[in-house]
């Protein structure tokens, strides 16, 4: 009976030291990225922030074209025709000939007053622009917090990781003292199974940290757009606790500086520029107007004269202005108008929203990096507490004055301690971090 279930627990063993390897195998040779490093190539190579880079060019070409708009146009045209059958002659009848037109001509066009479109066009454009740059930022913001954030979490699932070893060394440890006692006879073999069984189960638990490392290490790599996480590790944080900031003065600054408040107050301003452009289709517009052309013309059976003859005998050129003064369009401008206006209230109701989930992110932050102060604090007393606790009770299971169930629900109160500890230190960098990164201009 003693034989199967070493047998059966060497099996266990084995299946999870096999799953611990593969995990810490991912780890083995890693290069190791400092938080920074992981911030800027994520800026550099993320999807996101990308298709926020492609929307300034796409920007920057809307201002290219709209002050494209003060230049004139030319353009050429050639045509050449046919005729066959019967045609009206110059006698004022029907005759069988065939007949060819070859026509060709070239015009200008140039806007001399448009209404005020075009440089109210210019205005909206660059205004478009300097809210899409400031979207582009904010898109770098969101990847920049979001990275910090599973930075942070690869960092937690490191140091439960470490604990979880540290717990499965004292349960190899604690076998090996009650083998040795069960050897001699001063212990029950039920002693020496539950010590088996709490070994297993510590292992159990190291196998999921070590696996949590690996899945917090895919979900970092996936925001630096890594696709896998071989040869990828990270760096411990320098500057681990940061102040707590004051939620008005964190807000204040994120007024003047947050690149998504920004850019919201941009697109006001933006919306104030399509009313503007709008009101143009009210006005007059003038242009002038040139060109020159010349023509052949080639009737069958009929003496025609000479192709250079007729280009020199044909050719005209022509210029004059063109002013259009709209009356009534059909209510177009009207509405136009109203939907800029309507367009300006939407950006508008977009800018209090966004002032709403800012000052909420703040808020949110603010508390939960107080609670988590306070908590780190109370964890820090309890985890001396629970560990020294658990040292005197090692000392008193050693002399034989405690039962290894006593034993085991101290060692599991320490290690309780300790993550608690870890959790609440790791949720007070976060919050902090996240208050400073809405304060920094």
């Amino acid at each position: 009976m003693k034989k199967t279930i070493n047998d059966r627990h060497i099996q266990v063993m084995k299946r999870i030291l096999l799953s611990i390897l593969a995990s810490c195998s991912l780890l083995a040779n890693a290069e190791t990225w400092s938080l920074e490093k992981c911030i800027d190539y994520a800026i550099e190579n993320n999807i996101t922030v990308k298709l926020r880079r492609a929307d300034v060019n796409s920007s920057e070409l809307d201002v290219t074209d709209a002050k494209s708009r003060y230049l004139p146009t030319v353009s050429a045209n050639v045509s050449q025709s046919w005729s066959l059958g019967r045609g009206l002659t110059a006698e004022n009848t029907y005759a069988d000939r065939n007949t060819s037109n070859l026509q060709w001509g070239a015009s200008l066009n140039l806007p001399l007053f448009s209404g005020l479109s075009t440089t109210r066009r210019i205005k909206l454009a660059n205004a478009n622009l300097s809210t899409v740059m400031e979207q582009y930022e904010a898109a770098k913001d969101d990847i920049t917090l979001n990275v910090i954030g599973a930075y942070l979490q690869v960092l937690y699932c490191k140091e439960l990781n470490d604990v979880a070893m540290y717990q499965v060394d004292l349960s190899k440890h604690e076998l090996e003292s009650r083998n040795a006692l069960l050897e001699a006879g001063k212990i029950p073999e039920i002693d020496m199974l539950e010590a088996k069984s709490q070994l297993a189960q510590d292992e159990m638990n190291l196998s999921q940290t070590a696996n949590d490392v690996a899945l917090a290490l895919v979900d970092l790599s996936q925001l630096l757009e890594l696709g896998t996480i071989e040869n990828f590790d990270i760096e411990p944080l320098s500057d681990n606790e940061l102040m707590i900031m004051s939620p008005d003065a964190v807000y204040d600054a994120a007024l003047q500086h947050n690149h998504s408040l920004v850019a919201a107050r941009k697109n006001i301003t933006a919306a104030d520029r399509n009313i503007e452009l709008a009101h143009s289709g009210y006005l007059p517009t003038l242009s002038f107007n040139a060109g020159v052309g010349s023509s052949y013309y080639r009737i069958s059976d009929t003496k025609n004269p000479s192709f250079g003859k007729q280009m020199k005998n044909n050719y005209s050129t022509y210029f004059g202005f063109s002013l259009n003064i709209p009356i009534f369009d059909a209510l177009s401008t009207r509405n136009s108008v109203r939907r800029a206006k309507v367009q300006k209230v939407t950006a508008m109701l977009n800018y209090d929203d966004a002032r709403q989930r800012v000052f909420k992110a703040i808020q949110q932050a603010y508390y939960q990096a107080d609670g988590a102060q306070n908590k780190l604090k109370a964890s820090l007393t309890a985890d001396e507490t629970a560990n020294a606790a658990f040292k005197a009770m090692q000392e008193k299971y050693n002399l034989g004055r405690a039962t290894p169930t006593e034993y085991e629900q101290s060692k599991a109160r320490a290690l309780k301690a300790t993550a608690d500890r870890i959790q609440a230190r790791y949720e007070l960098i976060l919050r902090t971090r996240i208050l400073a990164f809405y304060a920094k201009q």
